[in-house]
């Protein structure tokens, strides 16, 4: 398909340069191509996959921690992407070229020609593959294969996880890296070595590897909303995970990672499923750790690895049960990092000196070194330990040899009672891991969520065998199933909490959110992005529910109160107000009917970039816009986190755009913040912002 995708680059040239009838839309239509040809070039280079689950997640994820510097060679060349993806619009000013007169035809083959790009591009068929994953599906014929195990656990087994960042098993293949990776092999060797398997759709990057293997469910976003998980109370709180169930049982779960817990959701992931303690890259600055043992990414694995040994000598004193999970991070792509310990570590190859390679060799010596002294340990006996990878390896600069290769995950058992044996699954995934792991402590539990025990002769299939058969035809209700495990099914009463937030079910969201329920009052989407835009967008045949501030909907409301707006197809309103909304209400209530087009809703813009210390008293809030909605527009002073309205006023800017909003504050305040109410259509930048006292002795 490349050739034919530049070969229809090269025509729609030579068309856009043949005519100069309309050439202004077909330099946009071509530019805009370009840029999006470019930016999945970028994606493709830090996913490896194209437009997939991981991208989605990962714009509505919190970014903190994430190693940008890494990548700083892939931002710079898509920069350069951009720039040539500009060049059709100055092509458009080249006189020299022989222009036919048939302008409309030129223009008619121009689109033509654009489609047949856009059809043979990657962007089609990754929209395609992410409309079958995300599109609504019945999931109610495989909601019965979700199984929570209930068994007590007869003999708890302490358990030490052990996850390789990017560590599939295709690099323990001797054949391609001799003694690349000789102590993982002679590990291999000792343990229940699982092979063949694979990472399903929802289990291809880290924060998914964990979610897959740990719950026995892909991952997937909210409802519609991939932007929403800053936003979200709790992590699938409605799945059950390994966490939740050996917590159960009596264990403590403790997590230490050398990254940002906040980065993908992974800290609150964990937090939500059992685990007591999650030491992360703010735990490990804590402990004083050298400035030099840190990458963009976070703690170097020889630290990180060395505190996990001393945490598991510390729970096994305890002698409480325990499951200690630990994730490397040096072998991260695109080029991996070297930690003090492993300064001098070069893997010679045919390959040259790799930086990957040598990562990967030092990981090898470390992770075996925490193995060994484990084993070797007084507790070494009463512990299980699991090694693997959290998914398939990202591109880097080794994936020309692995896209020869077998690819597979790896996923090693190693305990006194476990006799060493292969273990070759045809479908088989990393969503199996955890099902496979309990049944190893305990034989009868073979199953949690849609993971089932590898081990077991009789397993049913379920969500791998589906991932692997016909194309993951039937793969989708498994994903739609495990979207539901974020909100629950009792969504259609709202009500605000006590810390403001919304409570949707088993979900509690930071408003404001808007809520559309289908024609049954199922709930078909959550918006937390861009909400009064996707208000007036939202098809008219759905029931809608809206909750942010009152000033959202009213102009006369000052007091930061919170209210929420119910809008059904039968053109029926009602405005439920704080109380009300405190008490609950049911989105399927009898509403008041209304006249005339839908209400139009304000949306809260930020005019200070971040909140100040302000001290109690008189102040003149001033500042010029340079553009503004041409009607009047409410402008706030908010305290306390955004909780408390401080002052608030109608405003319409002088013809020199010259806004003054006064205020007084009784109290100092800790994050004063300015911001405006206006609806997604109107537009509000402003320049030289000033908070001015208005008597002499008074300081903001």
């Amino acid at each position: 398909m490349l050739w034919i995708l530049l070969l229809s680059l090269l025509l729609l040239t030579g068309l856009l340069l043949a005519s100069r009838k309309w050439i202004w839309w077909k330099a946009s239509l071509m530019s805009l191509l370009l840029v999006l040809l470019s930016s999945w070039w970028l994606i493709n280079k830090l996913s490896g996959d194209g437009l997939n689950a991981a991208t989605l997640y990962h714009l509505g994820a919190d970014m903190e921690g994430a190693g940008v510097a890494d990548f700083k060679g892939y931002i710079a060349a898509y920069i350069a992407l951009l720039l040539v993806s500009l060049l059709p619009l100055a092509l458009v000013r080249v006189q020299r070229w022989r222009r036919i007169e048939h302008g409309k035809a030129v223009f008619g083959g121009f689109i033509a020609m654009w489609l047949v790009a856009v059809l043979v591009s990657p962007l089609y068929s990754d929209g395609q593959r992410l409309y079958q994953q995300t599109r609504p599906v019945d999931y109610s014929v495989i909601a019965p294969e979700y199984r929570v195990p209930q068994q007590a656990l007869a003999k708890p087994r302490n358990i030490v996880w052990i996850y390789g960042e990017s560590l599939e098993r295709t690099y323990l293949d001797a054949s391609t890296f001799p003694d690349l990776m000789p102590n993982l092999n002679r590990l291999a060797g000792q343990a229940l070595d699982v092979r063949g398997l694979v990472s399903a759709e929802g289990g291809g990057w880290t924060i998914a590897g964990l979610v897959s293997s740990m719950c026995g469910v892909p991952l997937t976003t909210a409802k519609d909303d991939e932007n929403s998980m800053g936003r979200m109370g709790s992590f699938l709180p409605e799945a059950v995970c390994l966490g939740d169930y050996l917590k159960q049982q009596g264990y403590t779960n403790h997590y230490m990672g050398g990254a940002n817990g906040q980065f993908a959701g992974k800290g609150q992931f964990l937090a939500t499923h059992g685990f007591d303690a999650v030491d992360d890259l703010a735990w490990f600055k804590q402990q004083k750790v050298a400035r030099s043992h840190f990458s963009p990414w976070g703690v170097h694995d020889d630290v990180l690895l060395d505190k996990a040994y001393d945490r598991f000598v510390q729970l096994s004193k305890q002698g409480q049960p325990f499951m200690l999970t630990t994730l490397t991070m040096d072998t991260h792509h695109p080029a991996g990092h070297l930690p003090s310990a492993c300064k001098r570590t070069r893997y010679q190859s045919e390959y040259g000196n790799i930086g990957m390679l040598n990562a990967l060799k030092c990981t090898d010596g470390l992770i075996s070194k925490l193995v060994d002294r484990i084993q070797a340990s007084p507790y070494g006996d009463d512990t299980l330990i699991v090694i693997a990878s959290d998914h398939l390896a990202m591109p880097n600069d080794l994936s020309h040899i692995l896209a020869k290769q077998k690819r597979e995950n790896l996923l090693l058992f190693l305990g006194k009672d476990i006799a060493p044996r292969q273990l070759a699954t045809t479908a088989g995934s990393t969503l199996d891991s955890g099902a496979t792991l309990l049944s190893l402590i305990q034989p009868n539990i073979n199953a949690i969520g849609f993971g089932r025990s590898l081990l077991d002769p009789k397993r049913t299939d379920s969500a791998s065998a589906a991932a692997l058969r016909d194309n993951g035809k039937d793969y989708p209700r498994y994903l739609a199933f495990s979207r539901s495990l974020w909100l629950g099914d009792k969504t259609r009463q709202l009500r605000i909490d006590d810390d403001n937030q919304v409570v949707i079910g088993l979900q509690h969201v930071q408003p404001p959110v808007l809520l559309e329920y289908d024609k049954q009052f199922d709930l078909k989407s959550v918006y937390l992005e861009n909400t009064s835009k996707q208000f007036d967008l939202a098809d008219p045949a759905n029931t809608l529910a809206y909750v942010d501030r009152c000033t959202a909907f009213e102009d006369g409301s000052a007091d930061g109160d919170w209210c929420a707006m119910l809008v059904n197809r039968d053109k029926g309103i009602k405005l439920y107000r704080d109380d009300a909304l405190r008490d609950g209400f049911a989105v399927d209530g009898p509403l008041e009917p209304f006249s005339g087009p839908r209400p139009s809703i304000r949306q809260a813009h930020m005019i200070t970039q971040k909140g100040r210390r302000t001290r109690a008293g008189q102040y003149m809030l001033q500042f010029v816009a340079k553009q503004s909605p041409d009607r009047g527009f409410w402008i706030e002073a908010v305290s306390s986190q955004r909780k408390v309205v401080v002052a608030q006023q109608w405003v319409q800017p002088d013809a020199e755009g010259r806004i003054s909003v006064p205020f007084g504050l009784d109290h100092e305040v800790d994050d004063l913040e300015i911001r405006a109410w206006l609806n997604h259509a109107e537009k509000l930048a402003v320049d030289n912002v000033a908070l001015v006292p208005s008597r002499r002795g008074n300081r903001g």
